[in-house]
């Protein structure tokens, strides 16, 4: 059988597109890396592929603002070759900087975002700063094809603007009624306290949010990063015992590729 095709996009500032291109292989999938301007040049490439993957980093440096560039350059130049991509039927994964981008770009909650009035956005972590640290992470929607079959998971993040806010209870409620707040900060399975403060959200998201799908559910952005915990030993903890013999984000990869299988 032939193994899924995996374009991970990347740009100036991007640093980890080698670690997602290594989850998508050890997934089963095919995993190349292509210089934004390469697609640019060519948008062929976009259709010659089955998942398409924005990793993390700091795409242009984040200058403007985190993802924007890179968004713009989507919105500008690539938006029918995109949309088109989704309409195939198709995966998107955004993940950190990548989720970013695809809500900067539109590509993730529709017109309204294209036109500049987003229903929502990513903004400045609560803290003022960069937050890197683990988080526990529940799923709270079974609408995108790449959770599927996950409950828990827990992840590293690593950003500064991941805090999702939305631009009114209205929208907020209506992305909640669709099913696209797919994937929430929480504690850990021994705590059951209800209420969410730093650390365990680490950025202030409404509602906790930590991931967000589109309407079709194809298209998926999460501030944490699965492609740093695929292997039992990137656990902070694994000398001491503590992980499951594969690391919870090999699950979101093995989605992607067992999607198309």
């Amino acid at each position: 059988m032939r193994r899924p095709q995996a374009l991970i996009l990347r740009a100036p500032g991007t640093n980890c597109d080698r670690e997602t291109a290594f989850a998508l292989d050890q997934a089963g999938a095919d995993a190349q890396i292509l210089h934004v301007n390469r697609v640019l040049e060519e948008d062929k490439h976009l259709t010659q592929a089955q998942i398409l993957c924005l990793p993390g980093g700091f795409s242009y440096g984040d200058d403007i603002a985190a993802g924007r560039i890179l968004g713009n350059q989507i919105r500008t130049h690539l938006a029918d070759a995109m949309e088109q991509f989704r309409e195939a039927g198709k995966l998107i994964l955004g993940i950190c900087n990548g989720f970013q981008v695809l809500i900067k770009s539109g590509l993730l909650l529709g017109e309204q975002q294209k036109k500049g009035t987003a229903d929502a956005t990513l903004t400045w972590n609560d803290s003022g700063k960069f937050e890197d640290r683990w988080v526990h992470l529940k799923t709270s929607s079974d609408k995108s094809p790449l959770l599927a079959g996950i409950q828990r998971m827990y992840l590293p993040v690593a950003h500064a603007e991941g805090k999702f806010i939305a631009g009114s209870i209205e929208k907020l409620d209506a992305l909640e009624a669709s099913g696209q707040l797919v994937l929430r900060y929480c504690h850990s399975e021994k705590n059951d306290d209800p209420s969410l403060a730093f650390p365990e959200n680490p950025n202030g998201s409404l509602r906790a949010v930590a991931g967000v799908c589109d309407a079709t559910g194809r298209v998926l952005g999460l501030m944490p990063h699965p492609e740093r915990y695929i292997d039992r030993t990137q656990h902070p903890r694994w000398t001491r015992g503590e992980g499951e013999s594969e690391g919870d984000g090999r699950a979101i990869f093995k989605n992607a590729v067992g999607y198309f299988s």
